[in-house]
């Protein structure tokens, strides 16, 4: 068995939403690091894509647009097309958050946030869906991942909750599509991130000791931390997992003590 290959991503083409910077950039970055020939990374803003880009190299290719509407998905799909021929892996990632008073949650903090972190990911998967299926195959399966969080696993203590529903809304999307997708040789994943240091996760960016405390790996995660799992859900080494969601968060999900745990032994 050779290894190397096992986790290798040599001649894939694959295309990250939300790529320029955060969790997006890292998974980008990851998988050039594992050969992708090209790995296209597509953002609202222009020019922090088109930078991030050429901070990434030459097989790094900016896609700029905003795929929050369905003509923006649309747009995306159409230029992708006239690039390449098939697609071998899709990362659904591209997110946003809002956070208001339960008594004040106003109804755009709802629909933008359902619109991009569900309605996104289904319906930008269902118009490359033709390319994906032309570069899968029973030896090398295509893959598609969302990005969901550990907020769609467990409660956080802030008032976001179209947030908290949107992603466990897309676990359990990723399940359905998995279902389907499968038959045509595209398998879909999740990924729920915990803490990285994001533009959305100013916490984790601005005061990462405090962050950590709650961690019970001790830390917030690193740029090796996410790549290491979408490399692995995108070879070969992950083609056996299927409509499963991947937490990568220091344990906050299956390892954390509850703080009003009572310890029954008295210990």
């Amino acid at each position: 068995m050779d290894i190397s290959k096992l986790f290798s991503l040599e001649g894939r083409i694959a295309v990250v939403t939300g790529g320029s910077r955060g969790i997006g950039r890292m998974i980008a970055e990851g998988y050039l690091a594992a050969g992708c020939a090209k790995v296209y990374i597509t953002a609202r803003k222009a020019q922090v894509v088109e930078e991030t880009a050429h901070e990434l190299g030459d097989r790094c290719h900016a896609l700029p647009g905003d795929i929050s509407s369905m003509a923006g998905m649309e747009m995306l799909a159409q230029d992708l097309a006239q690039r390449e021929s098939k697609l071998d892996i899709l990362v659904n990632n591209a997110g946003v958050a809002w956070g208001a008073p339960f008594e004040d949650f106003p109804e755009i903090g709802w629909d933008k946030v359902m619109n991009l972190n569900v309605k996104t990911p289904f319906f930008l998967t269902q118009k490359l869906f033709p390319m994906l299926k032309a570069g899968a195959s029973p030896q090398q399966l295509a893959k598609v991942i969302n990005i969901a969080s550990i907020d769609g696993m467990k409660l956080n203590p802030w008032d976001t909750y179209s947030y908290h529903a949107s992603k466990a809304a897309i676990l359990q999307l990723t399940r359905r599509m998995a279902v389907q997708l499968i038959k045509d040789n595209i398998v879909c994943t999740a990924i729920a991130p915990g803490a990285f240091a994001s533009e959305m996760n100013k916490a984790a960016a601005k005061n990462a000791d405090v962050v950590s405390k709650g961690i019970p790996s001790g830390r917030i995660g690193d740029e090796f931390d996410m790549a290491g799992g979408a490399i692995y859900l995108a070879s070969r080494a992950g083609d056996y997992v299927v409509g499963t969601a991947l937490p990568i968060d220091g344990g906050v999900v299956n390892a954390s003590v509850p703080r009003d745990f009572v310890d029954p032994s008295g210990s």
